[in-house]
């Protein structure tokens, strides 16, 4: 992880409940998910009616997908939660797994939607994360576009 990624939270705004209200990333590579879901490397739902399995199963999952970026959780610098619920109480059982996870310290938004893509599937999360650059790779010299 780059050691210059800053979470920062304000004391001009309210008092966050574990999670940064912005993270500043230095110059590097940007990596972005696709949303993470509760699926087994068979393609089999994973916890179905249990927010915190699909939750540990989603961060797992984009654990790997990270791992082939050459991010960890810990490079990730924002994440959007979606839970299929309409009860504040089911969003935090996920928020609860979140913050327990490597991925807490991420600026991050948590929504309570109505239907999400697989059949049984409660929580999907997307993440953005920051390396130096792709591994193997150099980054490409900047051009100046001013015309």
């Amino acid at each position: 992880m780059p050691d210059a990624i800053q979470h920062l939270t304000t004391p001009a705004l309210f008092p966050s409940p574990g999670y940064a209200h912005a993270v500043v990333s230095p110059p590097g590579a940007t990596v972005w998910t696709a949303g993470g879901v509760p699926l087994d490397v068979e393609g089999r739902l994973v916890g179905a009616g249990d927010l915190t399995a699909q939750t540990e199963q989603v961060l797992a999952n984009l654990t790997l997908a990270l791992e082939a970026a050459g991010a960890t959780p810990r490079d990730v610098v924002r994440t959007t939660v979606y839970v299929v619920t309409e009860a504040r109480a089911d969003l935090g059982v996920v928020w609860d797994a979140v913050q327990a996870s490597a991925f807490a310290p991420a600026a991050s938004t948590l929504l309570g939607v109505a239907l999400l893509g697989y059949d049984g599937q409660l929580v999907e999360i997307e993440a953005t994360a920051v390396v130096p650059a792709y591994p193997g790779q150099t980054r490409p010299a900047r051009r100046n576009l001013d015309v």
